[in-house]
């Protein structure tokens, strides 16, 4: 295991009616607001009239930016960065799942920042100082809720890209499970192969000593497969939701993590799709990821993939090391199948003739340290067999 700094600072008030906090919370940091959503489901469960209803009660002023996209756009950080400047805000609200939330984080970051938001994407090292940020979750996926990280996307250059900082962690996260009974089975599907991702870029990785980040990574696997299924047939099983939503915010806080070391590569290279595309980021990630496991398979890897295989699948240990691999992949491939995501690229509206200059712009000098190293001729091979 390796040396490493343990830090998840934000407060998590988790379960049924917690949005009473509300009031009390953004308090602590002031008393005006940015309310940011996206597309109006909030509104359609009702918690967008809960939430005004305490912030009226309470005296606390806010303004709104809605339409936030499902990959948020750098146009929409900067209009809620004027917004912001304009209204005097003091503490951004994010209510909704992770794209909300990440184009929050960088509005709340660039509020102080004198150059163009655009800046703390391709270089966090520009961000310092960011309003307090709070969030309200409905959507179970990309643990944006309790953790560093925001993906924000310039369609006009077709880059998408993950920028982080130790400020923009949230504050404060009131995460209701209730608030994601109406998510449709789609986004729950997407959700859920979201999740899971998060677990794979950091659970296979060569770093000896792992054994409590391993197992921690094997029974969140194991919920997202048993509770995915679960929601997705029955959406208002509050258990099912429950485990769901704080498998999303312990798949990416750090905790599986901690002391290992392997840089992430599904992830950039489906960056890649929804820069050109505007896909479903968990669509994405969920095409890909059995096609990277099988490009990632040999004599130098077998044995994670066979670990998985046992302890996530349950796959018998006493068969052939490959044979269990080869099994656990395909399991990998059934489970997202069984949840309706498709499974190529070409059924997402993914050409083939961007796939080279996808593969050219998902590359990544940190590829050579990964769980299985890749050149771009590698990334363009994954691509090429998913399609």
């Amino acid at each position: 295991m390796e040396n490493f700094n343990y830090s998840i600072p934000t407060k998590v008030y988790f379960g049924k009616g917690q949005i009473k906090k509300l009031a009390t919370v953004i308090k602590e940091y002031g008393n005006k607001v940015l309310i940011a959503y996206g597309g109006g489901s909030i509104k359609k469960i009702g918690l967008y009239n809960e939430m005004i209803k305490i912030l009226d009660d309470n005296s606390v002023t806010y303004v709104e930016l809605s339409g936030i996209e499902p990959n948020p756009r750098i146009e929409t950080v900067r209009k809620g960065i004027e917004i912001c400047r304009e209204n005097n805000v003091e503490v951004v609200l994010a209510v909704g799942g992770g794209s909300t939330i990440d184009c929050a984080k960088v509005i709340a970051a660039g509020v102080k920042y004198e150059g163009d938001a655009w800046d703390l994407v391709t270089n966090p090292e520009k961000i310092n100082e960011v309003l307090p940020i709070v969030t309200i979750l409905t959507l179970s996926a990309t643990g944006s809720e309790m953790d560093r990280h925001a993906v924000i996307s310039d369609m006009s250059i077709n880059q998408k890209i993950g920028t982080g900082h130790e400020n923009m962690k949230p504050k404060v996260s009131i995460l209701d499970p209730e608030y994601t009974y109406s998510v449709p089975k789609n986004q729950t599907a997407a959700g859920t192969a979201d999740i899971m991702s998060h677990i794979f870029e950091t659970y296979f990785n060569h770093t000896k000593g792992v054994d409590i980040q391993d197992s921690t990574a094997e029974g969140l696997l194991r919920a997202c497969i048993k509770y995915g299924k679960i929601a997705i047939e029955n959406p208002k099983d509050y258990d099912a939701r429950a485990n769901l939503m704080w498998a999303s915010s312990w798949a990416i806080n750090g905790l599986i993590s901690y002391g290992t070391s392997s840089p992430w590569v599904v992830h950039p290279m489906e960056h890649e799709l929804s820069a050109f595309y505007d896909i479903t980021h968990g669509v994405g990630l969920a095409i890909l990821t059995p096609y990277w496991m099988r490009y990632s398979l040999d004599e130098f890897t077998v044995y994670k993939f066979a670990q998985y295989g046992v302890n996530v699948w349950g796959i018998d240990k006493g068969l052939d090391e490959f044979e269990i691999a080869n099994k656990a992949i395909e399991k990998t491939a059934e489970f997202f199948k069984d949840l309706g995501i498709p499974g190529t690229l070409g059924e997402v509206g993914i050409e083939e003739d961007k796939l080279e200059i996808m593969a050219k712009k998902a590359m990544n000098p940190y590829f050579k340290y990964a769980f299985k190293p890749l050149e771009e001729k590698d990334v363009l091979n994954i691509f090429k067999a998913a399609f």
